[in-house]
């Protein structure tokens, strides 16, 4: 069990080390310059073989010390290069939740990326005034349409609405109030004083991400299962 644990943590050792000096004769390793890296391996190998030294004196028993210095040596590489590829191992990560989780955000820079559902629409993961709304991307609502329960989330003042403006739903034509929005965020895009409507109580299962929020965007377009919406800088 033991020789079996220590030729597994040898082959973890010579992989890191291998990622590490790939991306060494690249001239970075991630975010660390060559000298950096090359300050960082000093110091991880002082520390293994100080640890190495103590164990051996004072417990006496070199072949458990090494497995020790050894598994503790693995571990702080793969802490190494975890940290140096934090950014890429974020994205890697938010693209699978984006998945798993319908209408979660992606974003890179002033690019947000939306997976298609299940159902075949964008379900969008929206901040509205600092309340998280679901929402469905809907190109042909003029503006963006929150339902009773996502305005009174937001914090609209539901009581002073006047219903006034006609509108078409899939239910009929309705009528609904106008607002405007202080802040709504999708990812890193954020869009302040956005023109918006609240439907009546009951005429709306899900808010809208409609035009009124689109036509503030620098572009947006669907690239198979994928919506991309593009920021101003």
């Amino acid at each position: 069990m033991r020789n079996r644990l220590l030729w597994i943590l040898l082959i973890g050792l010579v992989l890191a080390l291998i990622v590490l000096v790939v991306r060494h004769n690249a001239g970075m390793v991630g975010s660390f310059t060559t000298q950096e890296f090359s300050s960082l391996a000093v110091d991880v190998a002082i520390a293994v073989f100080v640890g190495v030294m103590v164990l051996a004196l004072f417990h006496e028993r070199i072949s458990r010390a090494f497995e020790a210095a050894l598994l503790w040596t693995v571990i702080a590489l793969i802490l190494v290069v975890g940290y140096t590829y934090r950014a890429e191992l974020q994205q890697v990560g938010d693209r699978i939740l984006s998945e798993l989780i319908p209408g979660r955000p992606v974003t890179r820079g002033l690019v947000v990326e939306i997976a298609r559902g299940r159902a075949g629409d964008f379900s969008v993961g929206a901040q509205i005034n600092g309340a998280r709304v679901p929402m469905v991307l809907d190109s042909g609502a003029s503006a963006v349409v929150l339902t009773q329960e996502a305005a009174k989330a937001a914090g609209l003042p539901l009581e002073v609405l006047h219903y006034d403006i006609n509108v078409d739903t899939a239910n009929g034509r309705t009528r609904a109030a106008s607002v405007t929005i202080d802040r709504i965020a999708v990812g890193n895009i954020v869009e302040r004083s956005v023109s918006a409507l609240i439907a009546p109580p009951g005429q709306l299962k899900t808010s809208l991400l409609g035009m009124s929020f689109l036509n503030r965007l620098e572009s947006w377009e669907v690239r198979g299962d994928k919506l991309v919406m593009r920021s101003y800088p």
